[in-house]
């Protein structure tokens, strides 16, 4: 009787010991997401300021440090050549419906290395030009 209860706990410690790797991809696998899932929401909230500042001052260097002044906490920061605003300038007549759109292209870096080391998201906001 003793010898059947010591084999079950080597029984159940062999058992633990072939979950716990695939427990442990779990659980980082929902943490990388989850900052992944707060970086895009960050960029995009960014993009959208970056593209609000444009379209009403007409100022690509305003429209830049917009978007890098609202998203502080990302580390790395945004750099000036992540951020594109395309047209250069909105058009003094408003002769059309011109957009303003501002995209951020950022190499997010894993909390962790074993999935890699970073994966590329962007965040997009467009804003028609004067408002």
């Amino acid at each position: 009787m003793r010898n059947r209860l010591q084999e079950q706990r080597g029984a159940a410690a062999v058992e633990f010991a072939m979950i716990i790797p695939l427990l442990l991809i779990l659980v980082l696998g929902i943490a990388e997401f989850g900052h992944a899932f707060q970086v895009q929401g960050t960029l995009s909230a960014a993009a959208r300021e970056g593209a609000r500042v444009m379209a009403l001052q007409n100022d690509p260097a305003a429209a830049r440090t917009a978007v890098r002044n609202a998203a502080p906490t990302l580390d790395p920061a945004i750099t000036n050549a992540q951020i594109a605003v395309t047209p250069a300038a909105c058009p003094m007549t408003s002769t059309g419906t011109t957009n303003v759109r501002v995209t951020i292209e950022y190499p997010m870096p894993f909390l962790t290395d074993f999935f890699g080391v970073s994966i590329e998201l962007s965040g997009t906001g467009v804003m028609r030009c004067s408002g």
